[in-house]
């Protein structure tokens, strides 16, 4: 699409959301195809030039997709502490900032996302203070999203809303390298200043919003720029002095020491108007400050961890002790000022108020005003839907392409837990596949599958978009320029072929053969399985082989080493679209978007937990193309993003609770800093284990890593055979307290069950080392600490079968369906499931009052959000947590009381035939088994030091890193 057509294009586009949207409020009802045919007649009589330049079928895509969009609701815990509210209508009157990054956004998001992003920045900026409010004040928060969901365009609304409102000193925090920077600046040139921020230029070109309003004096004014050299530095300080008249100053910097003390200096030195009599504290009490931490989990927390760089060596410019001190230094010297941290991790961000305040650098980092979660909207793909265990994709999507040890391991060797006796590549290490200097044949297969995911984007019409490819497989520059020369070969000797017909036959109809029997039925698969409210077009092979030369003449192979030019190359070719594949390794900064990512091959390069979190800009919004997206990676990460989605998941739950509870920042800080889900994320992110003071209040847990030693299931199928026995006669499942219409069960009930034989049964039941969180002598010792306040005492023992047919088999007398539950993943010395239980089972005897309360506080805490699997109505059946907080609490106005004495175990027994493996054929059933705990506010904590240093994974998941 030209420039001009593109143009006509926008303009079109957002006189018809505004006239759709008003059609609908009118009808009140959805948009439909007949409102979009009625309002785009009307305005091709008006915009009749226009309409000439367009393609009206793809006006009408555009718009369908766009109305079919939903947003689901964001969630705020605050504290009022030391708070005036003000913002409100009046206070928003001419607010040009706002105004015009709103209209340069309506183009770009559907109106329900724009919508949502008013809502959420208006949230955020109303738990800030006026900036106009007289004395000295300090408001600290955290906005949560999702990966690549879209916080950079949430900071660049609350950053216009804050220069409207009168904070004048706006500093963003964005990322370790030069190529972040870069990006962020681009992003807010385009959304905020209005201007390209080109070093040396004599003019500086309007660009996004300032195309929209070219009134040059409402220009903020710019720190920093997007040149590789354009951070903050001491030339650009010595000619800048700032006074509260002028209009706003915006200062991208990167979170490094030199960077950071650069800035101090300057404030110290040339901001500052008053020092305080009793400190003697350099103070600037005239320019309210507003901080933006970008990904404020990484680099800016203090865990006490250190950075270290390729070759070992401490990496003294990224210490996040010392990022973290000069953070709060430049806080420290403003009377009025506020932080907003932004993350989709906020595993880290909830440990900082340990560190507590000093006298020079000021107090912690803890959001203590506000915590906000945004929801996701309804095209965001995200790791809870492709890989949660809830989640309802099918297993086998082929999205992701799991990758087998031997498809990588002997041409990149990298210690896996699949694979723990592999010793890991070293920098220096050649690659080599098959003895050959060549890539192996599953990144073959992916930079084919790239090919043709640029081949369909092109026919589709999206050719000028930009398409990219990343592969993530070593963490050593010397290794990457092997992997950079392989992969570059590769191409070049394709793109010889197609251009010159030379060899071709025999490739040609390899390739025809994997698109007609892989490629397209997976793009099928994953229409069916994630798309919504889009008709995306198949291609025949003959129409792919015929742009086949185009595409590979303009695929570009190149290396991301951390310059600016890794962001700017795509801002340059906005035009015509670049089509990249980007070999990274450490540089690839957290949060460089590689924008129109398709296809990624990434294998562990680092710790489990960073690794996580660098594939995770592979997820996002994917309109138009998310079908030809595919990811390659090893079963390993394939399952720890499992455990990863989970353990957000898991603490959005808790925040959903205490949001609906009322509580403050602080609370939710000190419930989450024991939360048994930590032992997920801090297995992840640390070489060495830390003992942690745990609680199981208001948790579900469930067995899903099993041994696969036929002495070891024996051992737990003879424990739970005598356990049951013990119990005596049982109550049929379908007789309990209250059946809803419509439930049928089958299995046995034992109520009144004494915590001493629980104890017992767990105490002899053996985990698998490798399931850290579900430790069986731990979790008896936490149910005797209750014991000593009267908690956990009395026991509701329910054995589960499943409701359709089975085989039966009887345990301690009791006969029962097994259940099916295939392995999750391939592992010599264990079978892992992705989940045990069904949700119904949490409400096993609950009695009606209680099941009725749990039902509306889970409709109330339900948040629309598709990345949470939550379904596209609210729930019809009350969810666990909310189930386990009813239990804790009770309900005061349904006169339900708290039963806090309850626990409820659950058994299973897993099919050994359905499991596919192998050293399972004619063991006995596998005994597994969840329990779920009431919520409480017990302050009793039980330690995990006993159990760390028998786990046999702490020391092999990252002890390699170094």
């Amino acid at each position: 699409m030209t420039i001009s057509n593109q143009k006509a294009f926008d303009s079109i586009l957002s006189m018809a959301q505004n006239m759709l949207r008003l059609a609908a409020e009118r009808a009140q009802s959805p948009v439909t195809p007949e409102m979009i045919e009625k309002e785009l007649t009307k305005l091709a009589i008006m915009m009749e030039d226009d309409f000439a330049l367009v393609d009206r079928d793809a006006l009408v895509d555009e718009l369908i997709r766009r109305s079919s969009r939903t947003v689901g609701q964001n969630a705020t815990l605050s504290s009022g502490e030391n708070h005036i509210p003000w913002l409100d209508a009046e206070r928003k009157r001419g607010w040009t900032y706002w105004q015009r990054y709103s209209e340069y956004m309506e183009t770009r998001i559907p109106w329900t996302a724009l919508d949502a992003l008013d809502v959420a920045t208006d949230e955020v900026l109303s738990n800030l203070e006026d900036p106009i409010r007289e004395g000295a004040w300090d408001r600290r928060g955290l906005v949560v999203g999702h990966v690549q969901s879209g916080k950079t365009g949430n900071y660049t609304g609350l950053i216009c809303k804050a220069a409207d409102a009168g904070y004048k000193i706006i500093i963003v925090l964005a990322g370790l390298h030069n190529n972040l920077r870069a990006q962020t600046q681009i992003r807010l040139d385009e959304g905020f200043l209005g201007f390209a921020t080109i070093a040396d230029a004599d003019e500086l070109p309007a660009v996004g919003v300032g195309l929209i309003d070219n009134d040059t004096s409402v220009r903020p004014n710019a720190a920093t720029n997007r040149s590789d050299k354009g951070d903050f530095n001491t030339a650009v300080a010595a000619k800048m002095n700032i006074s509260p008249e002028q209009r706003p100053w915006l200062f991208v910097v990167k979170k490094n020491k030199t960077v950071l003390e650069r800035l101090l200096h300057w404030i110290r030195n040339r901001v500052a108007n008053h020092i305080d009599p009793v400190t003697g504290r350099k103070l600037v009490t005239n320019l309210p400050i507003l901080v933006i931490d970008d990904e404020s989990d990484h680099g800016s927390v203090d865990t006490g961890e250190d950075v270290v760089d390729d070759f070992g060596n401490p990496d003294l410019e990224h210490q996040p002790k010392t990022i973290n001190r000069l953070i709060r230094a430049i806080l420290h010297h403003f009377a009025r000022k506020a932080y907003v941290g932004y993350t989709a991790t906020p595993f880290a961000n909830i440990f900082i108020h340990e560190r507590g305040e000093t006298q020079e650098h000021g107090p912690d980092l803890f959001p203590s005003a506000f915590i906000t979660n945004l929801a996701a909207p309804s095209n965001y793909v995200g790791p809870g839907r492709v890989f949660g265990s809830a989640s309802s994709t099918p297993d086998d999507l082929p999205l992701v392409r799991t990758l087998s040890d031997d498809e990588f391991q002997p041409w990149m060797p990298s210690k896996s837990t699949t694979s723990p006796e592999m010793k890991p590549h070293k920098n220096g290490h050649r690659p080599r596949w098959k003895g050959e200097d060549r890539v192996p044949d599953s990144l073959a297969e992916a930079i084919r599958s790239f090919i043709y995911a640029c081949a369909l984007r092109k026919l589709r019409g999206h050719g000028d978009k930009h398409s990219s490819m990343l592969i993530h497989v070593t963490r050593f520059t010397s290794v990457q320029n092997e992997v950079f020369n392989q992969v570059a070969t590769y191409v070049r000797d394709m793109k010889g072929r197609y251009t010159r017909g030379i060899e071709l036959s025999s490739l040609e109809a390899s390739m025809r053969e994997e698109y007609e029997a892989t490629f397209l039925p997976g793009m099928r698969g994953i229409r069916d399985a994630l798309v919504e409210g889009e008709t995306l077009e198949d291609f025949s092979w003959t129409d792919i082989r015929a742009v086949l030369p185009d595409v590979l003449s303009d695929i570009r192979v190149r290396e991301i080493n951390g310059t600016a030019k890794d962001a700017l190359d795509y801002a340059e070719n906005e035009a015509t679209g670049l089509k990249v594949i980007a070999i990274g390794g450490d540089k690839l900064a957290r949060g460089l978007t590689l924008e129109g990512l398709c296809t990624s091959y990434f294998l562990r390069t680092a710790r489990m937990y960073d690794t996580l979190m660098q594939m995770g800009r592979w997820f996002g919004y994917r309109d138009g193309y998310l079908d030809v997206c595919r990811l390659y990676t090893s079963q390993e990460m394939v399952e720890w993003f499992g455990h990863i989605a989970d353990a957000a998941e898991e603490l959005r739950q808790e925040f959903d609770n205490m949001v609906a509870a009322g509580a403050t920042p602080k609370q939710f800080g000190l419930r989450v800093k024991s939360h048994s889900v930590l032992t997920v994320t801090s297995r992840a992110k640390m070489r060495n284990a830390r003992a942690m003071q745990l609680t199981y209040s208001g948790d579900l847990l469930q067995t899903i890593v099993f041994p696969n030693r036929k002495d070891d299931i024996a051992a737990n199928f003879n424990a739970a055979d005598r356990f049951i026995s013990a119990l005596g006669p049982s109550t049929d499942l379908n007789h309990q307290h209250f059946v809803p219409d419509g439930q049928k069960w089958n299995g046995h009930l034992w109520r009144d069950v004494s915590a001493l034989s629980v104890i017992s049964f767990l105490r002899e039941y053996r985990t698998h080392a490798a399931s850290f969180r579900i430790m069986s002598p731990l979790i008896a010792d936490f149910i005797e600490e209750m014991n000593k306040d009267q908690e956990l005492t009395n026991w509701t023992v329910a054995l589960i079968g499943k409701d359709q047919p089975g085989t039966e088999k009887s345990v301690g007398g009791a006969s029962v369906k097994m259940l099916d539950r295939r392995r999750a993943a391939e592992h010599a010395d264990r079978y892992s499931i992705k989940t045990l239980i069904s949700p119904r089972d949490q409400a096993i005897d609950l009695t009606e009052a209680e099941w009725k309360a749990a039902l509306e506080l889970s409709r109330k805490t339900w948040r629309n959000d598709t990345d949470r699997n939550e379904g596209k109505e609210p729930p019809s059946e009350p969810r666990g947590p909310q189930i386990r907080h009813v239990l804790g609490n009770g309900v005061v106005e349904a006169s339900i009381p708290a039963r806090r004495e309850r626990g409820l175990l659950m058994l299973y027994l897993l099919d050994p035939a359905g499991a596919e493996v192998p050293e399972l054929a004619d063991a006995h059933p596998v005994v597994a088994w969840a329990i779920s705990f009431p919520s409480s506010t017990s302050e009793r904590r039980v330690s995990n030091s006993r159990y760390i240093a028998n786990s046999v994974l702490w020391g092999g998941l990252n002890d390699w890193v170094d």
